[in-house]
């Protein structure tokens, strides 16, 4: 095995902390702003710590009294986990048979790369037609429709990482299966999915980060809480006269909370995942 120095060693730990230095340091902070009085962070010199927590900022946004934003932010939380949810079940899906379609036919592969480019379009270019569609269905303003939109933008990204998942699995296994007696979906169901499941896991946890930060077509198209999104409530907390930056940094901070908690489970399927097909034999 190849022996490190001990001044390498110790370099390598030091970049390490830098990167989560730079990477934790303004998590940290928009928690301190959660938890600082109003006082303390209109203070000069700036305050780096509380001299006393404040709270009710969070009782404040998890409260579900009517007509409060707190009514508000829980419902903009839940519009986001339903819209992400069935956004990102949709995507896989469809990205599950596409991926693998486009990966036993590479003759098809140019249609994957077509769908692909559309990415390349600015969203405001896609804006208008996605409104009038959207009001020809009657889906404005609408989880259903909102979840529509998002699939569009899901599934090619879902369907290339499905595929790439797909190329790292040997032919032959299939072919032994078959071969066996089993059919093709019999052989997808019990040899090529089980083996692609990080790499639907990594799939599944990007499409729900993507549809859970995407901020422009929720502003678009939806108007009041019935579909109103996270993303769309925590710029109305900063639309007024006088914006309360705490009251920011813990909307922040609760939105955060899910998406954390999503990585953090699948932590080991997303690290099999993204390294899948690296190791060639």
């Amino acid at each position: 095995m190849e022996r490190r120095s001990p001044a390498f060693t110790l370099f390598i730990y030091a970049c390490a902390l830098l990167l989560a230095a730079i990477i934790l340091a303004p998590i940290a902070w928009l928690f301190i702003m959660s938890i600082s009085p109003a006082a303390d962070l209109a203070a000069k010199p700036l305050r780096w710590w509380p001299q006393a927590a404040d709270l009710s900022r969070y009782q404040t946004l998890l409260s579900t009294a009517e007509n409060s934003a707190g009514a508000a932010f829980t419902s903009s939380l839940r519009n986001s986990l339903e819209i992400a949810g069935m956004a990102t079940l949709a995507a896989l899906a469809l990205a599950i048979p596409a991926g693998w379609a486009v990966s036993r036919t590479p003759a098809i592969g140019w249609s994957l790369s077509m769908v692909i480019a559309t990415y390349m379009l600015p969203p405001v270019a896609l804006a208008v037609p996605l409104y009038m569609g959207l009001s020809h269905l009657g889906l404005l303003n609408n989880v259903f429709g909102l979840a529509l939109v998002y699939l569009t933008i899901l599934a090619p990204f879902t369907t290339w990482l499905m595929k790439s998942g797909f190329d790292s699995i040997p032919r032959e296994i299939e072919a032994a299966a078959m071969i066996d007696g089993a059919g093709l979906f019999q052989t997808l169901r019990i040899i090529t999915l089980p083996l692609a499941a990080p790499v639907m896991a990594t799939s599944a946890l990007f499409a729900v980060l993507l549809a859970w930060d995407e901020f422009f077509y929720a502003l678009l198209f939806t108007s009041d809480q019935r579909a109103k999104t996270l993303t769309v409530a925590i710029a109305d907390l900063a639309g007024g006269r006088v914006s309360d930056y705490g009251l920011i940094a813990t909307a922040g901070v609760l939105a955060a909370l899910p998406p954390v908690l999503i990585g953090l489970v699948m932590q080991r399927a997303l690290i099999s995942g993204l390294t899948s097909g690296g190791v060639k034999g």
